[in-house]
């Protein structure tokens, strides 16, 4: 024990000289590259540009794993409304928000492409992200949806179509001019299974890289904010021929 004592402190000196050598090198080396990149700091942003590529694309995979995942959820939701053709051959599925101007704009162009396209399926995901008042009128739509469905539509572009800021007051007094009990629709509102609608819609939206409103899934294709008729129609037809 005692010599091999003896053997550590007589190298130690080596071994720190050889630390303080690769320490030196490594400080040098670290400067260097900090100068390189003061001087041509177009390496950095086209290394930024490829690694946000890369993780745009890493994204689009998950959100197209999502949409095979969870096919069954995205479409056939019971617990989401839905207009046009129950049996259609092709599916729109619009994220959607009651404050979002945005929404109110496509909106006449959705409904314009489902009234001209008789094989055309609608289905409404409650997606209410700007504020209480979002949420309070998604929970309401979803609780007209749930005690009087016939009504939803009708109550849905009533909503979509409101001029004045939507509040509850305001709310029920359109659910009531279509002859839905208002009592039962409070009630309704505070229902554990809108919660858990509503939940689910934000998983979903997020798996799909859908962060904002309006968004879409035509047939395979995820379609992130606003579009126009024409290329609802182009996207209809690109699902038909798919």
């Amino acid at each position: 024990m005692l010599a091999v004592t003896l053997v550590a402190l007589l190298a130690a000196p080596d071994l720190r000289a050889e630390h303080a050598t690769a320490t030196s090198t490594q400080k040098a080396l670290e400067e260097a590259i900090h100068e390189y990149l003061l001087s041509h700091p177009e390496v950095v942003i086209e290394v930024f540009d490829i690694l946000q590529a890369r993780e745009q694309a890493a994204e689009a995979d998950q959100a197209r794993a999502t949409l095979v995942s969870q096919r069954e959820e995205l479409f056939n939701d019971q617990a989401a409304p839905t207009t046009g053709n129950p049996h259609g051959d092709v599916v729109i599925v619009e994220f959607f928000d009651y404050f979002c101007s945005y929404c109110k704009r496509v909106m006449d162009d959705v409904m314009t492409a489902v009234a001209e396209d008789p094989g055309l399926r609608l289905v409404y995901k409650e997606f209410p992200i700007l504020g209480d008042g979002s949420v309070i009128a998604a929970r309401a739509a979803l609780a007209v949806h749930r005690i009087a469905p016939d009504s939803y539509a009708e109550v849905h572009m009533a909503m979509m179509s409101s001029r004045a800021r939507l509040n509850e007051m305001r709310i029920l007094s359109i659910a009531e001019k279509f002859g839905i009990d208002t009592d039962a629709l409070q009630a309704e509102m505070k229902s554990p299974e809108i919660d858990a609608a509503i939940a689910r819609n934000r998983t979903l939206a997020e798996a799909l890289g859908i962060n904002g409103t309006p968004g879409f899934v035509i047939g395979d294709q995820i379609v992130p904010g606003a579009i126009i008729l024409d290329t609802i129609r182009q996207l209809i037809a690109e699902a038909r021929q798919s």
